[in-house]
């Protein structure tokens, strides 16, 4: 019997459960997939402590980003998917459709073909980052040539899908890491800019980097007490996207900066972008063109086999880090 990953109270990586499960069917809509890899990311990290936009019913599985071959499909679906090679859009609850094992259901809307030339391990590490860039990066703040961007954590995979967004729209990337030892693999990564935040000050650096303009578009998965400094480091008019919460603490409203520079400061994920059947196509289009011509490649950080999970989402956890950390199936 296939196995998955399953949890049976909240905690950290080390209450996840490998398991055999019983093969399903797919029903009306929906698709099995055989599956190569997935991809980790910390959205899951914080759903298994519940502490993510859901609720755990447990025992829950979780996982976000499969990539594997379309088994058999359901009432409905058009029998084509059949043999192809796809990996899990993030559009629907880990509650439903956990996708950390080796034999998963997937609701036919969320899956997504990603060009040949790329590796399974590659190919788990598609759809999360790239659009969750693209919707703030492109739909949203529409970043264009010679806007200056602000990407904190920019070694997550995240944000060096921003970083190869930026590059790809002619914008000027600063790239920001919490030390410098991060700082050479970013450049080589396509940043413009690298500041280490607890090594140097951010806002004289980006307004050096500015001519004293300040960062049209800031793009932050940290939030907590930082948003104040990135708020400074805004130009007028800007737009801070919080996307995440990896402080983990409280995050106080730059209020008179935001008065002053009349800034846009919102909350946003990629179910903005996936949860629209039109804006996704568009941007589904966006990326595969850019992974097909070698404008985008995903960078993975290290792979783990099916039976390392825990160590995995351990190392996941741990920010060493640059890049994507994949979970390899046989």
């Amino acid at each position: 019997m296939p196995r998955t990953v399953r949890f049976y109270e909240l905690g950290g990586p080390e209450v996840l459960k490998i398991e055999e499960q019983a093969s399903k069917q797919p029903g009306k809509g929906e698709a099995r997939l055989r599956v190569h890899a997935v991809g980790l990311n910390r959205a899951e990290a914080l759903f298994m402590r519940g502490q993510y936009l859901e609720q755990p019913k447990l025992p829950a599985g979780l996982g976000y980003e499969a990539a594997g071959v379309v088994e058999a499909v359901g009432a409905g679906v058009d029998r084509n998917w059949v043999g192809k090679t796809v990996a899990t859009i993030p559009s629907f609850s880990m509650n439903q459709y956990p996708m950390l094992g080796e034999e998963v259901i997937a609701p036919v809307a969320a899956l997504g073909e990603y060009p040949a030339k790329l590796s399974s391990a590659e190919g788990a590490a598609v759809w999360m980052q790239y659009l969750t860039a693209y919707g703030a990066l492109i739909a949203i703040a529409h970043l264009g040539k010679a806007d200056f961007v602000v990407i904190p954590a920019a070694s997550s995979s995240v944000g060096i899908a921003a970083t190869e967004i930026a590059k790809a729209e002619g914008a000027v990337s600063l790239a920001t890491t919490r030390k410098s030892n991060k700082k050479a693999e970013l450049l080589a990564l396509g940043a413009d800019h690298v500041i280490a935040t607890e090594e140097e000050d951010f806002v004289a650096r980006v307004k050096e980097i500015t001519g004293g303009k300040g960062a049209r578009v800031i793009f932050d998965p940290v939030a907590g007490p930082f948003l104040e400094k990135l708020a400074e480091a805004a130009a007028p008019g800007g737009i801070i996207f919080e996307y995440g919460a990896l402080s983990m603490q409280p995050t106080p409203f730059p209020l008179f900066a935001a008065l002053g520079k009349g800034l846009s400061i919102r909350g946003y994920t990629l179910m903005e972008i996936t949860g629209n059947p039109e804006k996704l196509a568009v941007a589904k289009r966006y990326v595969y063109d850019r992974l097909a011509d070698g404008r985008f490649h995903p960078k993975i950080a290290k792979t783990f086999p099916f039976a390392q999970t825990v160590e995995a989402y351990k190392y996941l956890e741990s920010n060493t880090q640059v890049g994507k950390v994949v979970v390899t199936v046989a």
